[in-house]
């Protein structure tokens, strides 16, 4: 083949990838947000029966069940629903509504605050429950029914629809029944019902002591103050009691957990007897756990099962896992040994044994089979950045990896274990895939399979690699190029940095984990490039520790670590490299733009911490410490007095009533850039706490993107 002929091809292969990309339809900002086409398919409210190997989820209006052999049956439509809320009287729904099982034959429905027990053999439609819309936590016991409920300050239960007062305080700052800690340790709700549901643990929450903040309501005229309660770092924290309201007698007791006042009860656990509840208690500075007993008749200290201590931290994040039939013997999940490990305890405080062991994470304790002779997990073992379902033999110790296509798995076991739907992705293949297998990992057949819901736009290519910090250890990054990408270009770059504990921001999923701005960003001419720095989530407690009393150090000399790559990239245009981050990410970009004012252009910062002193007790002095006994690190993480180092344009977004974040850390480095003579770009999102959510987010995104099309 001659030159002529050969550069013909050549130019005729260029054109019509030219006009396939042409061909190809434009990702838009409101694409997310307006259709529905660009996300991955999804089987809707897929979930095993609670006594059968069996699972059911919902097709547009009908709901199917499935089986591990057979093809699926459809077993209730929308119009036999209403039919039969018709025929009982009760204003029927409009959709298939939200359902979950109580046995084979019944379904539970939530519908305009009332719980209904519906009947698929005999169509009977039985009103089991019902709450106030206005109520804030709610628990159903999965035994009786019953629902308990906070309205206010104060817990109540209805118990075959009769509303039980269990608290009745009226003094400002007690609060009964809610989370406490600000929902760290692994604290979602303050309500625990027994397994019968005989009883009902509760926190009972003082915070009158803690100092009032104010948050501005403008949406009345005039504008009005409302209070929340927030303990900054080293001031004073509120008083948590946890106590037990039994419904046969309906008498409150309280459970004796001592002193000092402002110590962390957390992990809240009874013991399928109900004879004892656990609590792992955490001292203020947090670096020494308790896991106590207690007699749940009479609220009485039994004992110290254990401790744990660590010069750094000590973090409890789940309660005791009980074996099958047993109250003697529990699974306790540590990372004791520098990895999140379970260990076999019996209810007296010995130690059986540790079952899993290696240089890798449990991320979720998932359960054992009925004989207890094999427990499954989730864990990032494979890889840091893959999620896969692990089984182990309890005697052996033998490991077996059940997911096979890498990827990040979301797993649910049968009841009995025997198999467990899979919904996976990855970053290049899967957009989303619904298997079922069984406990062997053998796959039994495909549910869905969903189409790239991208492949039709006109998208950058993300690749997910990694570089090495200065320690030789890994650093996972996800890079996205350009659409339309020339190498022979210099691209401008905008790095989305997090960096905080408990976060990953690049996972081997959908997308790489980036989410669609990101990828919006890269159709739109910008490399888009994320690190996860030391500290950042799934590498074991010394990569994550790392920041302790020095948050942003680390974080900041593993991103410029992640700066000199990109500086390598002969299509990186280094005179235009920009940053964008929330939260602890708004920290991140805001101490990158000041730390480093020279190599970045552009920054935009949502919702930062400017000055740790003004963040909260418990998140904030776990890694800090208290202020008075880490004045130095305090002083060198602030911001404040980096504001005159800036260089680079840097937009600054704040909610009006943020109570995670609040908003007095974003107006403080204003204040310090204007008696610096510093100009800064301020946006605020009125009544939005502290991320912008619902349509607005659309505004949000709109708002970064124009100021990184207008600078960088």
């Amino acid at each position: 083949m001659n030159i002529i002929l050969k550069t013909l091809i050549f130019l005729l292969f260029i054109a019509i990838s030219l006009n396939i990309d042409a061909q190809k339809k434009k990702f838009t900002l409101k694409d997310p947000y307006t259709n529905a086409g660009v996300y991955p398919e999804r089987l809707s409210q897929l979930q095993w029966l609670t006594d059968e190997n069996s699972y059911s989820y919902v097709d547009d209006s009908l709901l199917m069940k499935g089986f591990p052999s057979g093809k699926d049956q459809k077993i209730l439509s929308i119009s036999d629903l209403k039919r039969d809320f018709v025929m009982s009287n009760i204003i029927p729904p409009q959709k298939i509504p939200r359902m979950s099982w109580i046995n084979k034959d019944i379904l539970q429905i939530i519908l305009r605050d009332t719980i209904y027990n519906y009947s698929i053999g005999s169509h009977l439609v039985a009103i089991n429950n019902l709450y106030k819309s206005e109520s804030e936590y709610i628990k159903i016991q999965d035994v009786t029914g019953d629902v308990a409920f906070t309205e206010g300050q104060n817990l109540y239960i209805y118990s075959k629809s009769q509303k039980i007062v269990v608290t009745n305080d009226n003094i400002p700052g007690i609060v009964n029944g809610q989370t406490v800690a600000r929902s760290e340790f692994g604290i979602t709700h303050g309500i625990f019902w027994s397994p019968t549901g005989s009883n009902l643990a509760f926190y009972k929450k003082d915070e009158s002591m803690v100092t009032e903040y104010p948050l501005v309501d403008i949406d009345l005229r005039p504008a009005k103050v409302e209070y929340t309660r927030y303990p900054m770092a080293g001031m004073t924290s509120e008083e948590v009691k946890v106590n037990i309201y039994n419904l046969a007698t309906k008498k409150t007791i309280e459970i004796k957990t001592g002193s000092p006042k402002d110590q962390f009860l957390t992990n809240i656990t009874w013991s399928p007897d109900e004879k004892y509840i656990y609590i792992a208690v955490l001292n203020r500075q947090q670096n020494h756990l308790w896991l106590n007993k207690y007699d749940a008749a009479t609220g009485k200290f039994v004992k110290t099962l254990f401790e744990e201590t660590n010069e750094k931290y000590v973090e409890p994040l789940e309660g005791l896992h009980f074996l099958n039939g047993s109250s003697e013997k529990f699974v306790w999940m540590s990372q004791r040994d520098g990895w999140n490990h379970a260990y076999l305890y019996d209810n007296e405080g010995k130690l059986i044994k540790q079952i899993t062991i290696g240089n890798w994470l449990v991320n979720e304790f998932i359960g054992f089979n009925p004989d207890n002779s094999m427990l499954y997990f989730t864990s990032t073992k494979e890889s840091p950045i893959e999620l896969h379902l692990y089984s182990i033999e309890m005697n052996s110790g033998k490991i077996k990896k059940l997911t096979n296509n890498h990827g990040t798995h979301n797993v649910s076991l049968s009841f009995d274990k025997e198999y467990f739907t899979d919904n996976y992705s990855n970053y290049y293949e899967v957009a989303s895939e619904y298997v079922l297998s069984d406990n062997k990992g053998k796959k039994i057949k495909t549910l869905l399979k969903s189409k790239n819901p991208l492949e039709d736009y006109n998208m950058g290519k993300t690749s997910i690699s990694t570089i090495k910090a200065d320690d030789g250890s890994e650093l996972y990054y996800r890079l996205i190029t350009p659409a339309n990408f020339d190498a022979s270009k210099k691209y401008p770059v905008i790095v989305y940095v997090y960096g905080g504990p408990h976060a990953q921001m690049v996972t081997d999923s959908w997308l790489g984990g980036g989410g669609f701005f990101l990828q919006y960003l890269a159709t739109q001419g910008y490399v888009v490039f994320t690190l996860d720095n030391h500290g950042s989530a799934n590498r074991g407690f010394a990569f994550e520790s790392i920041v302790h009393r020095q948050l942003g150090k680390a974080e900041m000399k593993d991103q410029m670590k992640g700066i000199e790559f990109l500086k390598t990239l002969s299509y990186v245009d280094t005179n235009r490299i920009g940053v964008n981050g929330w939260s602890f990410g708004g920290f991140m970009t805001t101490s990158l733009m000041t730390n480093f004012p020279k190599t970045f252009k552009v920054g935009v910062a949502g919702g930062p911490v400017i000055d740790w002193s003004y963040y909260e007790v418990m998140y904030g002095e776990r890694y800090m410490d208290m202020p008075q006994e880490n004045p130095e690190g305090y002083s060198k993480t602030s911001l404040l007095d980096k504001a005159g180092n800036l260089e680079g344009h840097l937009l600054l977004i704040h909610g009006t009533v943020d109570p995670t974040v609040v908003w007095q850390n974003s107006l403080m480095f204003i204040n310090k850039c204007v008696k610096a003579g510093k100009q800064i770009d301020y946006f605020v999102y009125p009544g939005h706490e502290h991320n912008v959510r619902g349509y607005d987010r659309l505004h949000l995104d709109t708002k970064i993107f124009n100021y990184f099309q207008d600078y960088l």
